[in-house]
């Protein structure tokens, strides 16, 4: 066996010190993953001992020491230090016997192939790269489509030399690693043809949080490099992997139409690559099909599972066979890192006018002032906590990006390499914004935020945040379950680690304006809309879906089925949509289809919408999404919850056209709960408890129904309070009844966390849960616990 030259089929994880962690990994997946038909393109490696060889031969290793001891010295800076090396690197020519066995190694494979001077991906793989505590990213070169022998050398020297770039050199300094313990690898790989197909990248975890529970798939037309180089804003899709063994179920959570606007590829006969604008068509479409998401899923999933830890795994789509190919699989480092037991949250305090949005990388706020470079050389300009504003960023951008307190880019994805090096950093970051560089001026003062979900907002000024720490290590057991209420798609994931039994409360009025924006009928009747500013937005909105009714159900779904799976397998109560009017009329043609009425709030809301000639169009849009969640998509955790219905003969209405639409309460699983927040309800609860499962306490509206009081009212606030005898006691009536009938009964409200005592009369009470948003969730639980080790200690019951 040739010290120079391993084949991929002979290497596996152990031998990172030989063919760096890259090589490993690429033949760890053939030898253990290939037969369970995971398809990883054939090659070779050059091995560090190669690297070592070549080094030797030219007596370069005296050279390298020397530059780096005056670099510390402080005799050079590192830009002539790097250079040097790198020069001396790619100018050394290669050891005869090096150069045979490389050549050889080529040919066997062009003839493995069938193929003349066959088109490869040459990849550097260090020896220190891609370990658990440590990410390399892009501090290395690779190459594609490199075709003939001297193409071959030439870019595996590049390789060599690129283990000495300026990024290259800071980050093992500032990671510890000396350069005398770090060698490159370099592979030499099959080329996949995705230059006339697409590719991307994976992660078998959110990037942004850490849930484990979902793949993460970055996808663009041509080569890889377009999404990994944070070139384009590719297509996003995220997979349940729970769901992925259930043969019934198809678990794409989200498909988010990316704008890919340039595509990287090889035309026929040239010697390079070129970065050609995407066609309009294609920009569109998405750039690979719902059977290859879910066939990429599964892949991650098994090498995951082989690896016994998260992963972030690139794929190729070759355009010409229609095969799908892992072209690398390395730890994933950031998330590694985190620790358990607590959630950082940040917290805006004041609004400012936005001046862009993108993609959001973290959680954090920043603020500082803008620097607008588009190139790194630009280095001098830019000072310790200003933001960076520039297009995009590779390799080349590190040492100014470890300066910025922020970063916003006008192009790339979760997983290109700004956002990667943001998480890395723990610095905010936006990716994907469009438009930064010509509406962000050098010097202005800026507040970049990526608290409020997963669209990010740089807004003019300093604005005032801070944030909180939540410690979720050791909390205490509760008999009555503690939920959350999430207000949206985008905020669910951010919550996974807390603990807690399920979401007792998911507004759908919020999941539709967060991802629909548009009135539900004006989807359907767009045509029939005399403004064509109004229908312009709309077909603005809903570009990528072929009407506006696909795109209703199918983002709402997505998004219903999202919250869901943050907590699956608990339950998540989903509350129809609870628009009041003058809120509905605020949605894209809104104003179209909704009444003038002068108290909304007591007005056309609720059930009496579902069933009204004037909405239940609309409403079968609801029915049809929530459907697509549980039954196509597999969320069967999620149980519908009816709002404001004030009579029996209303809930049998509702009931009807549900079951009009597909929703049978007990088919499939389904349960249906309804809200307790008009004192009808707790009237005639056993009526109610008739027909359906659950009831779920509304305290603000109940309190404002019960004593008369308009909640909104600044003039009647002192009055306003949950804790009132009135209201007490229907709450007190209501759960009685609930346990009677052996219906589920809890409350939504933050009235348990405000006030300890009143989580001590719920549980003397006998609620089932009670449901409180996020960051009361901790404190809710110790009131909780205490409340019931009090009754126990009393003899009373306690649910």
């Amino acid at each position: 066996m040739s010290s120079y030259i391993r084949w991929f089929e002979e290497i596996g994880i152990d031998d990172v010190a030989i063919v760096g962690g890259k090589n490993a990994s690429l033949g760890e997946m053939i030898r253990a993953l290939g037969p369970a038909g995971i398809r990883v393109p054939g090659g070779f490696a050059v091995t560090a001992a190669g690297y070592r060889r070549f080094i030797e031969a030219a007596q370069l290793g005296p050279r390298i020491a020397d530059h780096l001891v005056r670099l510390r010295a402080g005799e050079i800076d590192l830009q002539a230090a790097g250079r040097a090396i790198r020069d001396a690197v790619s100018s050394a020519p290669w050891p005869d016997d090096l150069q045979r066995e490389v050549t050889l190694a080529y040919a066997s494979l062009c003839e493995r192939l069938g193929e003349e001077d066959t088109a490869v991906a040459v990849r550097s793989s260090a020896t220190a790269e891609d370990l658990p505590d440590a990410s390399f990213a892009g501090q290395q070169e690779t190459f594609l489509d490199v075709s003939g022998i001297e193409s071959v050398l030439e870019h595996c020297r590049r390789c060599f030399a690129s283990l000495h770039t300026d990024r290259a050199i800071t980050y093992r300094h500032h990671h510890g690693y000396d350069a005398q313990d770090v060698a490159l690898s370099v592979g030499i790989q099959r080329m996949v043809r995705s230059g006339e197909g697409s590719a991307g990248t994976m992660f078998t975890l959110d990037t942004e949080t850490g849930f484990g529970g979902v793949v993460l798939i970055d996808s663009s037309w041509g080569l890889g490099e377009s999404v990994v180089g944070g070139h384009v804003t590719p297509d996003e899709f995220r997979v349940f992997k729970p769901l992925l063994s259930d043969p019934q179920a198809r678990p794409i959570l989200e498909r988010r139409l990316g704008t890919k606007e340039s595509t990287l590829l090889r035309p026929k006969g040239a010697q390079r690559n070129v970065r050609v604008p995407t066609a309009r068509a294609d920009r569109d479409r998405l750039s690979i099909s719902d059977d290859q998401v879910l066939q990429l899923a599964r892949w991650a999933v098994q090498i995951e599972d082989h690896y016994g830890r998260p992963m972030d795994i690139e794929w190729a789509l070759d355009g010409v066979s229609h095969e799908l190919f892992i072209t690398q699989a390395r730890p994933e480092t950031v998330h590694a890192r985190s620790p358990a037991a607590s959630l950082r949250s940040w917290i805006l305090e004041e609004e400012g006018e936005i001046l862009t949005e993108g993609v959001a990388v973290g959680h954090g706020i920043a603020s500082g002032r803008a620097r607008v470079l588009l190139d790194p050389t630009d280095a001098d300009c830019f000072k310790d906590g200003d933001v960076l504003i520039t297009t995009m960023t590779d390799p080349d951008w590190m040492p100014i990006m470890e300066r910025a307190s922020g970063i916003v880019t006008e192009r790339g994805g979760r997983t290109s390499h700004a956002a990667i090096i943001c998480r890395e950093l723990g610095v905010p970051g936006i990716v994907g914004s469009g438009d930064a560089t010509s509406v962000i001026h050098t010097g202005q003062p800026i507040t970049v935020s990526c608290a409020q979900g997963d669209r990010g907002r740089v807004y003019a000024g300093a604005l005032a945040f801070h944030c909180d720490d939540l410690d979720v290590g050791e909390l205490p057991e509760t008999k009555t379950q503690i939920m959350m209420i999430v207000g949206s798609p985008q905020t669910a994931f951010r919550w996974w680690r807390v603990p807690c039994e399920g979401i007792g409360l998911a507004r759908m009025e919020f999941i539709i304006n967060s991802v629909v924006r548009v009135h539900p009928l004006a989807l359907l009747s767009d045509a029939r809309i005399p403004d064509p500013t109004i229908r312009q937005r709309i077909a603005e909105v809903i570009r990528g879906y072929p009407d506006g009714e696909t795109f209703f159900v199918e983002r709402l779904a997505s998004a219903m089925a999202s919250i869901a799976a943050a907590q699956h397998p608990h339950p998540v109560v989903v509350r129809m949509s609870d628009f009041k009017s003058n809120e509905y009329a605020q949605l894209i043609g809104g104003e179209l289809f909704e009444p003038i009425e002068h108290n909304p709030m007591i007005g056309f809301r609720g059930a009496s919408r579902y069933y009204s000639e004037r909405y239940r169009d609309g409403f079968a849009l609801e029915c049809r999404a929530l459907r697509r969640a549980r039954e196509v998509i597999g969320l069967r955790n999620i149980i519908p919850m009816i709002p404001f219905c004030r009579t029996p003969w209303e809930a049998d209405r509702v009931l009807e056209v549900m079951a009009e639409h597909g929703l049978v309460r007990g088919r499939e699983g389904l349960q249906i709960y309804v809200m307790i927040e008009v004192p009808s309800n707790v009237i005639l609860a056993e009526q109610f408890a008739e027909r359906f499962d659950g009831f779920s306490i509304g305290s603000n509206d109940l309190t404002q129904l019960t004593l008369g009081i308009d909640r909104d009212s600044a003039e009647l606030q002192h009055l306003f309070d949950a804790r009132d005898e009135a209201v007490s006691t229907l709450i007190r009536d209501v759960i009685a009844v609930a346990n009677r009938t052996g219906t589920k009964i809890g409350l939504c409200g933050q009235a348990p966390s405000d006030h300890p005592e009143f989580a001590r009369f719920l549980v003397a009470c006998g609620i089932d849960s009670i449901s409180v948003n996020p960051d009361s969730l901790v404190a809710v639980r110790r009131h909780v616990a205490a409340a019931e080790a009090a009754a126990e200690a009393e003899g009373s019951p306690s649910g």
